[in-house]
């Protein structure tokens, strides 16, 4: 089985806004830093889905976002999710509680030392260097244990 996401990093200032989840049992994000999204719903469309979710959890309504890539996601056995990976960086609204953790708004030098996935971590890193669109999978045991990455069908070593 498998699923459609949403994953949007919201810029300002430079930081990042960044949803700690901490909420929600059997989450495998629990304790992890992400940003916000969350999966489609029937019919919907990736900026559709991207919206509704950073306007549910967040309050904001995006006004400048630009698509950045495409996640697969396979964690053990049982999950594998196609991540649409967006950033923004114009948005208007003012911002409410997330019932799914903490935002925090952390600045771009310091998400690296934050829980975060270590696949995240790769991605973080494409943003950074501008990388226009990419394709990555990411492929996680259920320790959280990064097993194997590709980057636009490529395979890449893991440190």
């Amino acid at each position: 089985m498998f699923k459609l996401s949403t994953l949007c990093y919201i810029e300002k200032d430079h930081q990042y806004l960044m949803l700690h989840r901490t909420v929600k049992k059997n989450d495998v994000n629990k304790d992890k830093w992400i940003g916000v999204g969350g999966h489609f719903e029937e019919k919907e469309s990736p900026e559709e889905c991207l919206l509704r979710e950073v306007r549910e959890e967040t309050g904001y309504t995006l006004t400048s976002y630009k698509y950045r890539g495409i996640v697969t996601f396979v964690y053990g056995d049982d999950v594998v999710e196609y991540m649409s990976l967006y950033t923004a960086d114009g948005f208007t609204g003012e911002p409410v509680l997330c019932d799914e953790g903490e935002l925090e708004w952390v600045d771009k030098d310091a998400v690296l030392d934050l829980n975060i996935w270590e696949g995240d971590k790769i991605f973080f890193r494409l943003l950074n260097e501008g990388r226009e669109f990419f394709s990555l999978k990411l492929v996680y045991d259920k320790a959280d244990t990064l097993l194997y990455a590709a980057l636009d069908g490529r395979p890449m070593e893991l440190k």
